[in-house]
């Protein structure tokens, strides 16, 4: 019934926010400042987009700078699973330059689309082959499916993995910090050629025991069984998920939204007030990231509920207790993955402590193979986009990378 509340309410809005898009665009005067006009306009604009969407925005990435020379960027699918695509940006390397190591981002399954990534592959494209989990839109995938939950996850990175093949480098961002290293170590366990060389966990809720946040407290203080009955919602028709069981991207992005709200609403202020002024840089800045922010993406509801469950309450991982298939994963098992953990001084989400916690648990890694790497002034975005992770945290994860890629 949320679902299909939301979705009537979604569609009895539309058609408004389709006219004052257009009505926006036909009342809109470069040269007219400040007028009436220019604040109606105005208006319109910043009303047609409060909006929420549900479909993969663009990554855009067409080309990046190897060695102070562009270089074009393709996009190709190098392995495409129901819940998920193995996204590949391909590029063409100068002549005589080295290859680069294959690297593959494990994205957030958590409301939002794996593009929220664009700035970390963009950034990663210098120096790595990068490929990317591009998960699905749980709506959008058929009943016949079956179930996707945090098991099925973990396998599924363990297929990307091994479609990408030996000497690959593996870097999770937030939420599949856990599965990441689930999958690393029974890859290790089983001697799989795939192993990644280097596994880096970045902001992500390994031991959330450890200084819990908001959001932590909000996961703990009601039953599993309550997520269930009071967040779980059927994709309604005509979706091609019709009747699957999902987690609403809309209900994710609202929590989130909540913990910040005076922010968001300055931010829409400050849009209209760019718009007003003709400050068309400004407003673009601010265009672009809610384009993306409020791009939402339903997730399994499995995946969420052993998530909640097994992450954020029982805490499996940290106390050893957390399987994979039947089988219990053991972290002391990863021994020549290299591990770099990174964490965000201000990260609200991630506190300081739960990533860094992976280090203790994968006790059979040499010393010299392990580094954190704590980030001063940034929240959790921060820790992969910005100024800081592109001049201070990104140098030690081309590092951990490059330095793993030649001990093999």
């Amino acid at each position: 019934m949320l679902y299909r509340a939301y979705q009537s309410q979604a569609d009895l809005m539309s058609p408004w926010r389709l006219m004052s898009q257009f009505v926006g665009a036909a009342l809109w005067a470069p040269g007219d400042d400040r007028s009436a006009r220019r604040r109606t306009a105005s208006a319109l604009e910043v009303f047609s987009r409060m909006r929420l969407t549900h479909a993969r925005p663009a990554y855009g990435i067409t080309e990046v700078l190897v060695d102070g020379q562009p270089v074009a960027v393709q996009e190709e699918a190098a392995l495409v699973a129901p819940f998920g695509t193995l996204l590949h940006f391909r590029k063409t390397l100068p002549a005589g330059t080295a290859a680069h190591p294959p690297v593959l981002l494990a994205a957030p399954l958590s409301g939002h689309f794996a593009t929220l990534l664009r700035e970390t592959v963009r950034t990663l494209l210098r120096d790595h082959d990068v490929y990317i989990t591009d998960w699905h839109n749980a709506r959008d995938v058929p009943l016949g499916h079956g179930r996707f939950g945090l098991d099925a996850y973990t396998l599924q990175l363990i297929d990307f993995l091994r479609a990408i093949g030996p000497g690959v480098h593996l870097v999770a961002v937030c939420q599949p910090c856990v599965a990441a290293l689930a999958a690393t170590a029974l890859m290790a366990e089983d001697d799989d050629p795939a192993t990644p060389r280097s596994l880096t966990l970045m902001a992500g809720p390994v031991d959330c025991r450890i200084n819990p946040t908001q959001v932590n407290r909000l996961a703990t203080e009601r039953p599993i069984g309550w997520f269930e009955r009071n967040l779980i919602s059927r994709v309604p028709w005509p979706h091609a998920g019709f009747m699957r069981r999902v987690y609403p991207g809309f209900l994710q992005l609202t929590a989130f939204m909540s913990m910040n709200m005076d922010r968001h609403k300055e931010q829409f202020r400050k849009l209209y007030q760019h718009l007003v002024e003709g400050q068309v840089d400004q407003a673009e800045t601010i265009k672009t990231f809610y384009d993306e922010y409020l791009a939402v993406n339903d997730l399994p509801a499995e995946f969420y509920l052993e998530t909640v469950e097994r992450v954020f309450q029982t805490y499996d991982l940290p106390r050893g207790e957390l399987t994979v298939a039947g089988r219990t994963v053991n972290p002391a098992a990863i021994r020549r993955t290299a591990l770099l953990t990174v964490e965000g001084e201000r990260d609200d989400i991630c506190a300081v402590g739960q990533t860094v916690a992976a280090q203790d648990l994968c006790g059979s890694i040499r010393p010299y193979l392990k580094a954190h790497h704590l980030q001063a002034g940034v929240g959790h975005y921060g820790v992969f986009s910005g100024s800081k992770w592109n001049t201070q945290i990104y140098p030690r994860v081309r590092e951990t990378i490059h330095a793993a890629a030649e001990l093999h």
